[in-house]
């Protein structure tokens, strides 16, 4: 049974997603990269974006490594792939990752402009969705074939899922790093009203995890369960 998951995603203390004045050289926004010290060093990443397994272990690792299992499909926002706005400005842009990108499925950006899908090195083809997010989970589910949708963001992609009422499960990891301002996550919603409690709390040196769920989102089984030791 194909679930709708939201996995990893960071948030600041004080409920940021993203940091201000996202740019080329800033994706993530000023302060941003801070929120994902306990996320770049991991075994999963590193082998993921750069094909080496010299990164680390433990909760931090256990809980990237899952956020990968048993996925078919992404869903991202237009600004998880590019940082240009309006209509495609520079066709060439194939996103912020190179030519092997770590999705290695199909990852579906949600956008106003249409462009031709982009077949990426690994597995990863790029589709871009002008027809809301709708019909972008309509295109996921069918691509992934029985597996995972997982939501990769940014903070409003995750939100108009949220308030559509579709997201499964998350796991949001809260950094202790204060951001200011920026892109806040959750603002507008009541997730007790959206049916969702949580289900795993763990805590890193370097991160929070929290795992909510929709009250009766199928969950798949067995769930692999973190190595905490």
């Amino acid at each position: 049974m194909t679930r709708v998951r939201v996995e990893g995603f960071t948030i600041s203390l004080d409920g940021y997603g993203a940091g201000p004045n996202q740019d080329l050289n800033h994706p993530l926004g000023a302060g941003g990269t801070d929120l994902h010290q306990w996320l770049f060093p991991t075994r999963t990443v590193q082998r993921a974006l750069f094909g080496n397994d010299d990164g680390t272990t433990g909760v931090d690792d256990d809980f990237a490594a899952r956020g990968f299992q048993n996925v078919g499909a992404w869903i991202l926002g237009r600004n998880m792939f590019s940082p240009d706005r309006g209509d495609w400005p520079d066709k060439n842009w194939k996103g912020w990752w190179g030519d092997n990108p770590p999705y290695h499925v199909p990852a579906f950006i949600l956008t106003h402009y249409p462009r031709p899908s982009i077949e990426m090195e690994g597995g990863t083809t790029f589709h871009f969705i002008t027809g809301g997010i709708r019909e972008a989970l309509d295109r996921a589910r069918e691509a992934a074939a029985g597996k995972d949708v997982r939501i990769g963001g940014g903070a409003s992609t995750i939100r108009q899922y949220l308030r559509a009422g579709v997201v499964d499960e998350l796991h949001i990891a809260i950094a202790p790093v204060l951001l200011g301002r920026g892109e806040p996550l959750f603002e507008g919603l009541d997730l007790r009203a959206l049916g969702y409690e949580c289900v795993e709390s763990v805590g890193s040196a370097k991160a929070t995890h929290i795992v909510l769920r929709r009250k009766g989102a199928p969950v798949l089984l067995p769930v692999p369960a973190p190595k905490y030791a």
